[in-house]
């Protein structure tokens, strides 16, 4: 009977030593109080009976289960849009690797306006230390560099806090991140890569992981235009542009306006949260997420798109024929009528020869 007790708390010791090595269990979040909590005995130790009426001492432990986060509240960092940060448990986990993902290069603008928004709430929230954003040659080519006005009037960010470093290659690149993740110096570490790279695989990315839960700061993966890849980071968001509302104004929205940004969140993977979809608008005065709802209750009513009629008439213009570059030899110019006469020998019938 001992023997078996002692096989099946090995086992478990195991299971548990493997799931922190893949980052199944997230660390250095409490059990809530009064939980029992058993710590992993020696295998090689005799088994004695706990005496229930001990004081068990506190352990760092995470409950995750599906739904369900015991977790303190500073250890997420919170967006500000209450849908998306129930359905993640609190928010995004700020010791740790989280993923952010762009279908296509053309998301790339939104996937940066979506990680500088963050950024606004990681400063607003602890010290302005600087942030460092890491990239290859190609990715910040295809995409660009975020402009330094910008920062300063849409999120609160002034040019010298945010640091950039690019590298020729990947391996350059993910090397710069293991070693940034680990500086208490810094924010938040951003890493962004273009496609589906060989070595951007598991063990790269639970390297960040074990690198962010140590320094207790964020680990952001930008990915442009890669596929949905495993990879050891708790929570994946997929991001794409959203149209933006227009300015609302005393006497309502005003017609023909642009309003906030707005992003299209998906929630791809987590560990805690069921798959959903959200709109979100960032709001530059007060450096926060806000949930758009109309637009969703909108969409349920009508799923499909409507499109405007004419302003010239009631009915929609009819299809335009064939469109060619250069008019037609012998026929008349845009915007010419025919006159009567020739109207009168277009009706009759062409004699033969």
């Amino acid at each position: 009977m001992a023997t078996s007790a002692v096989a099946r708390e090995t086992v478990f010791a195991l299971r548990r030593q493997i799931a922190k090595i893949e980052g199944t269990l997230p660390e250095r979040l409490q059990a809530p109080a009064g939980a029992p909590v058993d710590a992993p005995r020696n295998p090689t130790a005799d088994v004695t009976p706990q005496d229930p009426t001990a004081d068990v001492p506190p352990k760092n432990l995470t409950i995750v289960r599906r739904g369900l986060a015991v977790a303190p509240p500073d250890a997420f960092l919170r967006t500000g849009a209450e849908g998306l940060d129930t359905s993640l448990g609190g928010g995004l986990p700020k010791a740790a690797l989280s993923e952010i993902h762009g279908a296509a290069t053309r998301d790339a603008g939104a996937v940066a306006g979506f990680a500088l928004s963050l950024v606004s709430l990681i400063l607003k929230q602890g010290p302005r230390l600087p942030v460092l954003w890491i990239g290859t040659a190609e990715i910040f080519r295809e995409a660009g560099f975020p402009y330094a006005r910008g920062l300063h009037r849409l999120f609160g960010i002034e040019p010298e806090q945010l640091l950039f470093s690019e590298a020729p290659r990947l391996l350059d690149a993910l090397w710069t991140a293991e070693e940034a993740a680990r500086m208490t110096a810094l924010a938040a570490v951003f890493l962004e890569i273009r496609g589906s790279p060989q070595r951007l695989d598991l063990t790269a990315t639970r390297r960040l992981h074990a690198r962010a839960q140590s320094a207790g700061r964020p680990v952001f993966l930008l990915r442009q235009a890669g596929e949905p890849e495993p990879t050891a980071a708790p929570v994946r968001l997929v991001l794409s542009a959203a149209p933006s509302a227009p300015r609302q104004t005393i006497a309502g929205p005003l017609a023909g306006s642009i309003g906030r940004p707005a992003f299209t969140v998906s929630i791809g993977k987590s560990r805690t949260a069921l798959p959903g979809q959200f709109t979100l608008e960032w709001n530059p005065d007060e450096r926060s997420f806000e949930e758009r709802r109309e637009r969703r209750q909108e969409q349920a009513a009508n799923p499909v798109a409507v499109v405007s009629a004419s302003r010239r008439g009631k009915d929609p213009a009819p299809a335009s024929g064939a469109v060619l570059a250069f008019a037609a030899v012998g026929s008349p110019a845009a915007g010419d009528q025919p006159s009567p006469g020739e109207r009168a020998a277009h009706r009759r019938p062409r004699r033969a020869g």
